[in-house]
């Protein structure tokens, strides 16, 4: 009889098959997905909870909407006051630091402007826009194009789009970067979308922010990302116990880990730095 029900029990299990997979939709910025870090982290969280992740990769302005509208479980950004914002107004319960790394202002190898080993990414696009050498912003309401803004009116200078040089792109990070190369502009970019293109933009070089993160002595350069999981409370649709565990995970030790190794055998150094509260209490 106990035979009967073991093998009973095990056709059971054949017939109702693998439960399907959740699916978490994560709303995330351009960077964390050209640089390739989402492909070579997302595989082992998915394994792990039985969960496929929808990444929709765009600017940091229209990940936010989209966790504003309800129709993302979890944001993953880089706008901190944005981001904050988003908190205080009820989208979102909580930020967890996640890591960082930092803006470089890139440009043609020739260097119109002559801006080259400048500190200070202010003063470098005060030279730029004097002489009016083409620039490519992102355009996009992105988390690198608010901070570029920001540092445009720390130079006290408002670009204009009509003037001829300064161009608005409207793209991500990667489509800016090989506009900038095949037109001779120079743009901001974050550190680890530049590293992972270098060999399709061989025309740009980095003119302020130096070879690593520690060469760069300039503080408004750096780059901090959060994670926010979405107020369940916006929608019915929101799957928040999963991305409860998605940040929690994110911010583990072990996925830590494996985010301070990511670039460093291609690139010499790592495209992002953890951050989280667990990584800097282990």
């Amino acid at each position: 009889m106990k035979k009967v029900l073991v093998i009973l029990f095990a056709l059971f299990l054949v017939a109702c098959g693998p439960a399907e997979p959740q699916v978490l939709r994560l709303a995330t910025t351009t960077s964390t997905n050209d640089s390739g870090l989402l492909e070579a982290i997302l595989p082992a969280f998915e394994e792990a909870n039985n969960a496929t992740v929808e990444v929709v990769a765009v600017g940091t302005g229209q990940a936010i909407s989209l966790g504003e509208a309800g129709d993302a479980d979890v944001i993953l950004v880089h706008a901190r006051s944005r981001e904050d914002t988003f908190v205080e107004a009820g989208h979102g319960t909580e930020r967890s630091d996640v890591m960082y790394n930092d803006f470089v202002l890139v440009g043609p190898t020739d260097d119109p402007a002559g801006v080259q080993g400048m500190e200070i990414a202010a003063d470098a696009l005060q030279k730029i826009a004097d002489a009016q050498a083409n620039f490519a912003s992102r355009g996009d309401d992105s988390g690198t194009h608010t901070k570029e803004k920001s540092l445009w009116e720390a130079a006290g200078i408002t670009p204009d789009p009509d003037s001829g040089w300064y161009h608005s792109v409207g793209q991500g990070m990667g489509s800016t970067l090989t506009f900038a190369n095949e037109n001779g502009d120079y743009t901001l970019a974050d550190r680890g979308t530049f590293l992972s293109m270098r060999d399709n933009i061989p025309d740009l070089a980095v003119m302020v922010g130096g070879e690593s993160i520690a060469d760069n002595v300039d503080e408004a350069l750096l780059n901090p990302y959060g994670v926010i999981p979405v107020n369940p409370d916006k929608s019915d649709a929101i799957n928040y116990d999963l991305a409860v565990k998605f940040v929690d995970w994110l911010t583990s030790v072990e996925t830590q880990q494996v985010i301070s190794e990511f670039g460093v055998d291609k690139f010499g150094q790592p495209l992002f730095y953890p951050d989280s509260e667990p990584w800097h209490n282990r």
